[in-house]
């Protein structure tokens, strides 16, 4: 195994695992109150599909590039699979159309960011903090 290690450029390291302030978003409810704090504190919304490659990548690439903490805003993770009312739910209240991998920036009650796919990791939440 090592030599195959040298070959491939493994380092036999584990690496660390990044840890981001996901809060669960699984229920109606919650998107009253993601309403009601977006009035003073930004509210951020990923909507993603867990059987989707591309929503896997984008992903990663989110949380590899994330860098603000629970104090700057309120982070949303929704498993669309799991959770399709709550999904469908989230386009009607805040009037975005469905798409995914979706992240959604709420203030003041009102989505004044949304991008989906690789447009996700373009989006500098700092500017909404």
């Amino acid at each position: 195994m090592g030599l195959l290690n040298k070959i491939f450029g493994g380092t036999g390291e584990t690496k660390e695992e990044k840890v981001i302030p996901w809060i669960p978003l699984n229920e109606m409810p919650q998107l009253n109150f993601i309403e009601k704090k977006s009035a003073t504190k930004t509210q951020v919304i990923f909507k993603h599909s867990t059987r989707c490659g591309i929503s896997s990548m984008v992903m990663r690439q989110f949380v590899s590039s994330y860098n603000l903490t629970e104090k700057d805003l309120d982070l949303y993770y929704l498993d669309l699979i799991n959770y399709r009312d709550v999904s469908n739910e989230v386009g009607y209240k805040f009037q975005v159309m469905h798409e995914s991998p979706q992240l959604l920036v709420i203030r003041n009650g009102v989505v004044v960011a949304h991008a989906s796919h690789g447009a996700i990791n373009e989006i500098d939440l700092n500017s909404f903090v």
